[in-house]
């Protein structure tokens, strides 16, 4: 996976992180946090038939919520910051739904709307600040892009798992897709210079479909190719495993600098 050099710096002349150190150990808790939100998002929406205007609502709350004091903080805490990235990934699960669904934009048109909006959204601190990279959130502002950028991510990732399981082939096949697609990224992260921001966010994007895919072929039926599990106990399930890897893997604040690439 993509790790600590992304944010890891040099500790003279560096500020303390209010994200966490990009590790092994942060890759796996970001997919259990992303099927997650799959799971959770259809336990409201759909189980509880709260529906996708409702479910969006309540966890976009949430989630502001979550990232007001997030900013309001002035250090690292775990369970506010994997809080806030669940409460984004399961409002991403719940707004992609109802955009593709409600909306009718369908999975293509959605997909490609989000797309636009994350990639504007990334060229906004670009343009103003001067880096897109993790290592340079050491302000209110900043922080503030930085959440943005992180639920359209998780949104737009909602789309494209679903858009390339309902394509034909399945959430199976799907969550093999972006797999590959996150091993084509840890190759080049070894063995090339690509640029270390790119493939963070690239990462970061395609471990939400891999968790959409991955959610989906829990709880969808068995003549949808899914295990039929129930979506609260696969909820339950996922969201123990999730904390027992945050007490388990170590849980250090990044250094942040200004000019990382």
């Amino acid at each position: 996976m993509i790790t600590s050099q992304v944010i890891a710096v040099d500790v003279a002349g560096a500020a303390p992180s209010k994200v966490p150190e990009i590790t092994f150990g942060f890759w796996i808790i970001k997919i259990l946090a992303t099927t997650l939100g799959e799971t959770g998002g259809d336990t409201f929406s759909m189980t509880m038939e709260l529906g996708y205007r409702v479910s969006s609502a309540l966890f976009l709350s949430l989630l502001i919520l979550l990232v007001v004091i997030q900013i309001a903080t002035n250090r690292f805490h775990p369970a506010l910051y994997w809080g806030a990235i669940v409460a984004s990934t399961t409002a991403g699960t719940t707004m992609a739904d109802f955009a593709t669904r409600s909306l009718g934009l369908g999975y293509a048109g959605a997909s490609l709307v989000l797309f636009v909006c994350l990639i504007s959204v990334v060229g906004l601190p670009f343009t103003s600040l001067g880096s897109v990279s993790v290592a340079t959130v050491t302000s209110p502002r900043e922080e503030a892009f930085y959440w943005v950028a992180i639920t359209l991510s998780q949104t737009l990732g909602t789309a494209l798992g679903d858009w390339l399981a309902d394509a034909g082939l399945g959430y199976e096949g799907g969550a093999l897709v972006f797999a590959a697609g996150l091993a084509t990224l840890t190759a080049a992260y070894f063995w090339t210079d690509v640029s270390r921001v790119f493939l963070f966010w690239a990462a970061f994007i395609l471990t939400r479909p891999l968790g959409a895919t991955l959610g989906d072929l829990l709880d969808k039926p068995l003549e949808r190719g899914g295990f039929a599990l129930s979506r609260p106990l696969a909820s339950l399930v996922i969201a123990t495993a999730m904390i027992l890897c945050i007490i388990a893997f170590p849980q250090k604040p990044g250094q942040c600098r200004k000019g990382a690439n």
